[in-house]
């Protein structure tokens, strides 16, 4: 996408803008900060979904581009919107392994609790893949080690059903227990 594509001044055909916003959402998951910000200025709305729900905040931060992250934030990306499956970009965050983005998220006022619609929390999702960093940050910005997901499971349940033994051993040194009594 170049700038002349984002400047032309005719009416797109259903085919064509159907094709720029797949261009758009590519823009988003590769994490071309500042395409986006040139979209963002020239009126695209910061909380466009996708066919399945995706923001470009989910996207960027499912693929760990934290300044991509933080020009949608700087625009006013809702970082609470979920997609389709119930999953928020916080969770993504998480699950891949980026700190950076989820402290970006967390300032912008993400639901640290949030959870899907299985009941995951970010913390389970970081505790499941040994993202110890993000536990240790998630808990100190006031997660719930003891929330549970619809199964009642624990961050530190997930652990172990991952056979994530950094984390179970973080997580147990906390006094935190698989599951509430």
């Amino acid at each position: 996408m170049t700038d002349t594509d984002i400047s032309a001044s005719k009416t797109m055909t259903e085919d064509e803008a159907a094709e720029f916003a797949e261009q758009v959402f590519d823009v988003a998951r590769q994490g071309n900060a500042v395409m986006l910000e040139r979209l963002l200025e020239k009126g695209l709305p910061a909380d466009l979904r996708n066919h399945k729900g995706d923001t470009l905040l989910m996207l960027a931060s499912y693929h760990c581009h934290a300044d991509a992250v933080r020009v949608l934030l700087n625009h006013k990306a809702d970082p609470e919107i979920r997609n389709d499956n119930g999953q928020s970009p916080i969770a993504g965050a998480a699950f891949k392994g980026d700190l950076a983005v989820v402290r970006l998220l967390v300032e912008a006022g993400a639901d640290i609790d949030g959870a899907s619609a299985d009941g995951r929390t970010a913390l389970m999702m970081a505790a499941m893949f040994n993202r110890n960093e993000i536990v240790d940050y998630l808990i100190s910005q006031g997660a719930d080690p003891h929330a549970t997901d619809a199964k009642g499971i624990t961050a530190l349940g997930a652990a172990q059903a991952m056979g994530a033994t950094v984390t179970i051993e973080q997580l147990t040194r906390m006094g935190v227990q698989p599951a509430r009594s």
